[in-house]
C-alpha cells in the first residue's frame, strides 16, 4: 500500500549516548514493513556527522540491490566534502552515485545555513544532475543537525527561485512548525500543540513553488496534521499531488501512526481515493520513475 520515502537501514547499529543502538538493521525494516503495509522504501544513507555516525554509500546501494526493487538508493553527500570549499567538484561524486542506480540524493542535514556557500554549491550540483533532494530543517545553527534557517523560511524560499529544477523534498521540526503562523519563533523548536491560527509559510512556498514537495515522515510531519484535523484536510487536498509518506523510524521498536491517520482520512471520505493513493505512493514513484 505504501512507498516510504524515508528510510534508514543500517547493517551494523551503533550504539547511542543514551545507550540504545540506532539503526535497524535489514532483517529488523523487513519486519517493520510488513507490519506497517510498506511495499517499496527509499533508503537514505546519513554522512554528515553532528549527531549520527555516518553510513556509507556504498553500503545503502548493496542493501538496495540486494532487495529485489524494494528499496530505493539515494546517495548523500556532506557539501564539506572533498576541500569545504564553494567550489568542491561535488557533481563528479554525484554522477557516480547516479550511476550506481541512485536516484536521489538525502537525508542531507549538515549543520550550514541554505545560503553557506558550500551548500550553495551542492544544490547547483544537483539540479545540474537531475536528482531530488531530500533535507531536513533545524531552527538551532552550531547545534544538533540540520540545515538551518530563519524564522519564516527565508532562505529556502531564496533557493526554491534560484534552482527552479531541483526538486526539494522538505522535512523537519522547523519545516513543520510553520505549516501555521508561529505564535513564537521558539516555536520551530517543538511540536506545537495549538490549532492553526492563518496559513504559514510552507503553504504559501508549497503553492508558489511548484518544485518544492513534502515528506509526512516522524513527528513533526505526523504533528503538523494532528495539531489541526480540519485544517490537515485542506491542507492535504490543495497539495495531494506533492505529499509523500514516510516514517523515517530509527529503532526497531518506533511507533508510525501516519499510515493509519491517512487512511483513517480516506476511510472517513475526508481524503479522496486518488489523493491517497498519490500520497502513499504515487507521487514519489512519479517524482522518482521507478
Amino acid at each position: 500500500m505504501f512507498f516510504d520515502v524515508h528510510a534508514h537501514v543500517y547493517k551494523y547499529p551503533y550504539l547511542t549516548p543514551g545507550g540504545f543502538e540506532l539503526f535497524l538493521t535489514p532483517e529488523e525494516r523487513v519486519v517493520r514493513e510488513k507490519e506497517l503495509g510498506i511495499h517499496r522504501s527509499v533508503l537514505l544513507p546519513i554522512v554528515s556527522s553532528e549527531t549520527y555516525m555516518p553510513q556509507s554509500v556504498g553500503e545503502v546501494i548493496e542493501l538496495a540491490e540486494r532487495s529485489d526493487g524494494k528499496w530505493i538508493p539515494f546517495c548523500n553527500i556532506d557539501p564539506r566534502v572533498y576541500s569545504n570549499s564553494s567550489d568542491a567538484p561535488i557533481g563528479m561524486l554525484l554522477e557516480f552515485y547516479q550511476n550506481k542506480g541512485c536516484k536521489g540524493i538525502g537525508e542531507v542535514l549538515p549543520n550550514l545555513q541554505l545560503i553557506d556557500p558550500r551548500f550553495q554549491n551542492l544544490l547547483k550540483c544537483v539540479e545540474r544532475i537531475g536528482m531530488p533532494l531530500l533535507f531536513d530543517i533545524t531552527g538551532s545553527l552550531n547545534r544538533g543537525y540540520g540545515i538551518y534557517d530563519d524564522p519564516g523560511l527565508p532562505q529556502l524560499e531564496y533557493c526554491l527561485e534560484k534552482y527552479p529544477n531541483l526538486h526539494f523534498i522538505g522535512h523537519g521540526p522547523a519545516f513543520w512548525a510553520e505549516i501555521g503562523t508561529l505564535r513564537n519563533p521558539a516555536d520551530r523548536f517543538t511540536y506545537p500543540s495549538y490549532e492553526i491560527d492563518d496559513e504559514g509559510r510552507v503553504p504559501y512556498l508549497l503553492r508558489t513553488y511548484p518544485n518544492l514537495w513534502f515528506d509526512l515522515s516522524a513527528g513533526s510531519g505526523l504533528n503538523a496534521l494532528k495539531r489541526d484535523s480540519d485544517y490537515a484536510v485542506t491542507f492535504l487536498h490543495e497539495f495531494s499531488d506533492r505529499g509523500m509518506y514516510g516514517t523515517d523510524l530509527c529503532y526497531r521498536d518506533q511507533p508510525s501512526p501516519i499510515g493509519d491517520l491517512l487512511v483513517d482520512l480516506r476511510d472517513t471520505g475526508k481524503l479522496g481515493n486518488k489523493e491517497f493513493d498519490a500520497i502513499a505512493c504515487g507521487n514519489i514513484t512519479r517524482l522518482l520513475g521507478v
